[in-house]
């Protein structure tokens, strides 16, 4: 991060929007008639600064020969003082810093007072300043000890990238905020892996002194002063470690031991001096550290219980009086805005990298955007930060003191309000409303009010199974049961207003007994109550979904991560996310477990819009089909890089995936296995190029058992997708992949009916893109092929005996399977299709086409498709609510939702409808083979 002050000069003396007052106008002006050439808004400015602040005016009496020119380019007067030292080493370093640090101080002082600078130009002035001199110390010194040879192994060329030994700026001095009198918070760390693993304890040792020589270059008092107090107890485990570390050993101590105040402070961290490159390797290696990757809603009590121990320490509850208030610290401060802030990018920034931002009103901003603060509450908070930021440098201006406390003495009190330009009651006044405000605006995020119990409980908190809840693995720690424990009473209210309050209050038990942890979920409900109302519908209606949530529980991340109810984005949009995500993590089995991650919560979403009514059963279909195109788009190039990097690119043009079945006809349910047929082309080559070089059919035949394996070895987040490749050219006994021109002269020549049948609804769906239009363009070829149509309609007889022999009919919400149910008309529409070489794959196609080849009238087929529809919604419903096989009795609310999902107000109803569906499609089909019978 950079902040730019100005590409062109910056005239003090007239440049200015605001003056201040002067609390001793006599002292004010004779310190300005001290300084030459210096007349009307400029005089009035070091009046105004002199005449409140002892400190400055001690300042403008040293600085007064030096002051006009500076003065007349603040900008450039800035530059040439730190571009000064650079030339320096040794004493006079230490004495150039001193003499830079008060000059600069001044001149950003009455940058600041004069308004000429905007509070981010004078903390980044401040901060460009802290870097420089942090730098020019430790290579001082570093030069000192390479000349005496005490740092094994490095030469003078080492001195310019610091040797391997990096200055992290946290806190302020991160993210370019540093104060007009800010401590600076530096953790120092050098990368071990430069040196010979044998002088590790010599290279320590140097790099320890280095640290030391710099902090003390930075915060010894001499007669010129100091350049920064320096506090290096940042750093992990600051009691037993010396003040630089390596990098390995930091590493591994946040990996183990890292606590959630340690994450946020590393937010606003930031390489600052010495080996830079270094630094922003091992802030990458921290990443998993600070970001996690689920939204992290357990960060707030953990800031919470901090703010509460600074309030606790600091006696900050608000008084009455304002005066004496830490404005930095107290109730309404500076740390509350940066806690507010800092949490909500722990929360959240895992999942979005463009929240991970240093600064606090850049932090604002950026989650105001993304929709994790509302815009007028991040409006009204930067606000209140740059009005408290600003009185803090008043405050600290007016003796140099490190202090964020609005002063009692009445002398003070006064001189901070005349920097300030206000009257001392109308500096208290603001202050006190504005601390009153930033407490009313960050309050209920950290410590939302506990709903109160209510009789709408019914009892519920009584029950013998809410008694058991305490024994479940979830609420074992303290932690999780205290979280627990503040929600229960809500989560009761809202499982006694369901429509089946004991199933709902089972259902929730289920979940409850199936989760391993608590704190991150119980976190997010509590930061989150409307979510319980999901949570309870999901239990309540659909026990696979509850089941998976359970074991599950951070996809319901997905559902507050902004756009979860937004439009679907289709596939192509969703194969180039993936791909994008894919593409940024060098790890393959990282990217094969990232994939389940992402897929998950895609596939959790759309199950959620089918169960609460936002698409139909039809659309849900179409989305899970997308979703497993686009998981294989994205994932196959993934694949074949790594199968490449052994045996080497592709030969040919590469192979293709087939979708065939439901996957092909776009109508997956939520249990659907993938159905596919792999394809490839290698043109002339009859082995690939890789150090371990394939012959074709060998080559395809593994990379497609490694595609297999990328969708269905179970890994930490899951599993993708059962494959089923059965319906390949010989089923189980041929090749798992199959070239072009086998495939061509399989279909052309050998195929049976039935294999044909499944044409009508195959798809490519991933691979080369002139290969996918070969194979689609192939599919109309073949089912526009002449044939008899009597060898097609013995073919429906022959598999309709079959599949009523091996799947007869199961209970009334089993519509798969039987006389007239969904495989029924399935199979006379496919033959619908074949007859009138119809290249459309869905089913209403098929049965127009059945029309045509007069199996059907034109009011069967209406009937058959609208009875498709029913059967189709209610078959996708029970997978979303049994899973497996969806053969599972639905419960009371199960029964509501596929009430509800049919477009029927009861269960019993419903129930009406599918007998005679299915009877009468029974009748309708029958009469169609009788008619077949007829024609042969």
């Amino acid at each position: 991060m950079t902040i730019a002050l100005s590409d062109r000069a910056m005239d003090l003396t007239t440049h200015l929007h605001r003056l201040p007052r002067a609390f001793d106008p006599d002292l004010g002006r004779d310190a300005a008639a001290r300084v030459p050439d210096i007349t009307g808004p400029g005089a009035e400015l070091i009046a105004g600064a002199a005449g409140s602040s002892p400190y400055l005016q001690k300042l403008i009496l040293r600085e007064a020969a030096w002051l006009p020119g500076a003065m007349g380019d603040a900008y450039a007067a800035a530059d040439e003082e730190m571009t000064a030292l650079k030339t320096l080493e040794g004493a006079a370093l230490r004495d150039g810093l001193r003499r830079a640090k008060r000059r600069l101080a001044l001149l950003t002082a009455l940058a600041d007072l004069g308004g000429a600078w905007s509070l981010e130009q004078v903390t980044a002035m401040l901060t460009r300043f802290a870097d420089l001199a942090c730098d020019l110390l430790i290579k001082d010194e570093l030069a000192r000890l390479i000349r005496r040879g005490k740092l094994p192994g490095a030469t003078e060329d080492d001195i310019a990238d610091g040797a391997g030994l990096v200055v992290l700026a946290m806190g302020k001095m991160g993210a370019f905020e540093l104060n007009y009198s800010s401590d600076i918070d530096l953790i120092c760390l050098f990368d071990e892996t430069r040196y010979d693993p044998e002088t590790y304890h010599e290279v320590r040792s140097a790099m320890v002194k280095i640290t030391r020589a710099m902090a003390n270059g930075l915060s010894d008092r001499t007669g010129d002063g100091y350049v920064f107090r320096t506090d290096l107890r940042l750093r992990p485990d600051p009691a037993v470690t010396p003040v630089c570390i390596a990098m390995e050993a930091a590493e591994r101590y946040y990996e183990s031991l890292g606590r959630t105040w340690e994450r946020a402070a590393y937010i606003k961290a930031r390489p600052a001096a010495g080996d830079l490159a270094a630094g922003a390797r091992f802030l990458d290696t921290l990443r998993p550290f600070v970001w996690r990757r689920h939204l992290d809603f357990a960060a707030i009590e953990d800031a919470h219980a901090i703010r509460q121990r600074i309030r606790e320490t600091k006696a900050s509850a608000r008084a009455r009086d304002v005066a004496g208030q830490d404005i930095k610290l107290g109730r309404g401060g500076i740390r509350e805005i940066e806690f507010y802030t800092q949490t909500r990018q722990l929360i959240a920034g895992g999942r979005d990298p463009s929240l991970r931002v240093r600064g606090t009103v850049e932090g604002l901003a950026v989650l105001a955007v993304k929709g994790w603060v509302a815009d007028q509450t991040a409006s009204e908070l930067q606000e209140h930060y740059r009005a408290h930021r600003t009185l803090e440098h008043r405050i600290q201006m007016v003796h140099d003191g490190h202090t964020h406390v609005l002063p009692k003495a009445p002398e003070d009190l006064a001189r901070v309000a005349c920097l300030m330009g206000l009257d001392v009651p109308d500096l208290l006044s603001e202050t006190s409303a504005r601390m009153d405000q930033v407490d009313a605006l960050t309050e209920a995020f950290f410590a939302p009010a506990a709903p109160k119990a209510q009789a709408a409980e019914n009892g519920l908190g009584e029950h013998e199974i809410v008694a058991r809840w305490p024994s479940y693995p979830a609420l074992r720690s303290k932690r999780a049961a205290r979280i627990f424990e503040r929600l229960k009473p809500d989560l009761l209210i809202r499982i006694a207003a369901t429509a089946h309050p004991d199933q709902a209050l089972r259902a929730m038990d289920g979940f409850l007994q199936g989760l391993p942890s608590g704190v991150q979920i119980f976190s997010l409900l509590d930061a989150n109550p409307p979510l319980m109302d999901l949570l309870i519908d999901i239990a309540g209606t659909s026990p696979e979904l509850s089941a998976y949530l359970s074991r599950n529980a951070a996809v319901l991340d997905s559902v507050i991560a902004g756009d979860f109810f937004e439009d679907w984005p289709g596939e192509d949009a969703l194969r180039g996310d993936l791909a994008r995500r894919l593409a940024a993590e060098p790890d393959y089995e990282t990217q094969l477990d990232l994939t389940r991650g992402w897929q998950r919560e895609w596939h959790f979403r759309i199950g959620v819009h089918h169960l609460r009514g936002l698409i139909p059963a039809a659309q849900a279909g179409r989305q899970y089909a997308e979703l497993a195109g686009a998981v294989i788009g994205a994932l196959l190039p993934v694949v074949s890089d790594e199968f490449a990097k052994k045996h080497g690119a592709p030969p040919g043009r590469g192979a293709a995936v087939l979708g065939m079945g439901s996957l092909g006809a776009m109508t997956l349910n939520s249990g659907s296995d993938l159905d596919m047929i792999v394809i490839y082309d290698p043109g002339n080559a009859e082995i690939s190029d890789g150090r371990r070089p394939l012959a074709t059919r060998t080559y395809y035949a593994r990379l497609t058992q490694a595609l297999i394996t990328a969708l269905t070895v179970p890994m930490r987040q899951g599993r993708l997708y059962a494959v089923d490749m059965r319906l390949r050219p010989s089923g189980n006994q041929g090749p798992v992949a199959t070239s072009l021109a086998a495939f061509r002269q399989y279909q052309l020549d050998d195929a049976w009916v039935w294999e044909h049948l499944a044409l009508t609804r195959a798809r490519a769906i991933a691979g080369a893109d002139g290969l996918m239009a070969e194979l689609n363009d192939f599919r109309r070829e073949v089912l526009t092929l002449p044939r008899p149509q009597s060898e097609i309609l013995r073919e429906l007889a022959d598999m309709r005996a079959r599949l009523a022999a091996a799947k007869p009919a199961g209970t009334i919400w089993q519509a798969k399977d039987g006389p007239g149910r969904l495989m029924d008309i399935e199979l006379l529409a496919t033959v619908g299709a074949l007859i009138t070489h119809c290249a459309a794959r869905d089913v209403a196609s098929g049965l127009a086409g059945a029309v045509c080849g007069g199996l059907l009238s034109e009011e069967e087929a209406s009937v058959l498709s609208a009875h498709y529809a029913l059967m189709w919604g209610v078959r996708a419903a029970m997978r979303l609510l049994a899973g497996g096989s969806g053969s599972a009795e639905p419960g009371p609310g199960g029964e509501d939702f596929l009430a509800r999902s049919a477009g029927f107000v009861s269960g019993a109803d419903l129930k009406e409808a599918l007998r005679d569906a299915y009877a009468r499609s029974e009748q309708i089909i029958e009469a169609a083979m009788e008619r077949v019978d007829a024609q042969g």
